[in-house]
């Protein structure tokens, strides 16, 4: 049996674009840019704040200058509102809880960076006792680097066999591929089912519940 799973946040237990898509329109709209719909910014999520950011600055205005200005508008403003349409997808607490009570532990790993992750997860899933809730910190390389996957075994004391990751990005797929452990892919978050079966993962699944199975 797995004794660990380690879930990704963003897309994966918590719907958080509409509040991340507000968070970068704000800020482009402070420094006077267009705004991005939500469906864009879904696509330019998954590999941290950074990243969210220069794909949503127009052409021509991906510089340092640029991020150097947007990026702590958009701090401020997500800081104050990175809670208020996010929800955890239908399920997942139920599957964390399910999985707490078979003495399964569990982890976040998230590119998000670390004191928003800290908080959703606290504030989302008060009763869940995580092992290991890291998101982006500073010096430590994000996903698909396998680093954060490697700190979480560390502080867990599990083996790789005895993992499973759960995600719902190309992003995640490549981490664990990386990490070398075994890895779900979850079709309810923000890729597609064949973006995520590009990267031949040990599982794909519309249903929080089936994971409990997959933990045999």
């Amino acid at each position: 049996m797995k004794q660990l799973v380690i879930f990704d946040l963003d897309g994966t237990l918590l719907n958080t674009i509409a509040d991340l898509a507000a968070a970068a329109n704000h800020a482009l709209a402070a420094l006077g840019l267009p705004v991005r719909s939500q469906t864009e910014c879904q696509s330019f999520v998954g590999n941290g704040v950074g990243k969210l950011l220069e794909r949503a600055l127009p052409e021509g205005c991906k510089t340092p200058e640029y991020m150097a200005k947007i990026r702590p508008v958009f701090f401020e403003y997500y800081d104050k509102h990175l809670a208020d349409n996010t929800r955890p997808y239908t399920g997942m607490a139920e599957l964390l809880s399910s999985l707490q009570k078979r003495g399964i532990k569990l982890a976040v790993a998230s590119n998000k960076y670390q004191s928003a992750t800290e908080r959703l997860v606290k504030y989302f899933f008060p009763e869940i006792h995580f092992t290991a809730v890291l998101g982006q910190r500073e010096g430590i390389p994000v996903k698909p680097d396998p680093t954060i996957v490697n700190d979480i075994l560390f502080a867990a004391g599990c083996a790789r066999e005895d993992v499973l990751y759960v995600g719902d990005s190309d992003v995640d797929m490549q981490t664990a591929k990386n990490a070398e452990v075994r890895v779900c892919g979850v079709l309810w978050g923000f890729r597609t089912r064949e973006v995520l079966a590009g990267y031949q993962p040990d599982y794909l699944t519309e249903n929080p519940q089936e994971i409990l199975d997959m933990m045999m």
